[in-house]
């Protein structure tokens, strides 16, 4: 598809806001770039996929690290804080058939690790996922091109 800027420019504010906010200091780049990694993993998305593992190795993460975010719950590369970021976006982008999608105790042990600045973060890192999340499953942004480029026009 082509890049919808021209279409809706408003897009652009929208997107800028949200890039914005994850850039707020509250929570480490590290931690956005992980979650926004498996985010990407859990909606079958090459482009997030690609894009996140690209922003990892500039911010100098290991290959290991990266590698291990699809099994994070076995690895031992992680904090406490960004496991609870991993299993928070996990929570949210999961079906839960037998109730809510974030219960009350992954909340309790989530605010363990951020106050409220930093959890609100946290929910607008996966919001900017979930907002770009049907242009990159549809319109399928080509993989490791620079956003305005990653379109077919």
């Amino acid at each position: 598809m082509p890049n919808p800027l021209p279409f809706l420019p408003e897009m652009a504010e929208v997107g800028e806001g949200l890039h914005k906010a994850l850039q707020n200091g509250a929570i480490p780049q590290t931690t956005i770039h992980l979650l926004q990694l498996h985010a990407g993993q859990l909606l079958g998305s090459t482009y997030f996929t690609i894009r996140e593992t690209g922003n990892l190795r500039r911010i100098g993460e290991s290959e290991e690290r990266i590698t291990a975010v699809a099994t994070w719950r076995d690895a031992t590369y992680f904090t406490g804080a960004e496991r609870v970021a991993l299993e928070l976006v996990e929570a949210v982008l999961t079906p839960n058939p037998s109730g809510e999608r974030v219960p009350d105790e992954l909340y309790a042990r989530a605010s363990a690790h951020y106050g409220d600045k930093a959890m609100w973060s946290l929910i607008m890192a996966i919001a900017h996922i979930g907002f770009f999340t049907p242009a990159a499953l549809i319109a399928k942004p080509i993989p490791g091109m620079p956003p305005g480029q990653n379109y077919s026009e």
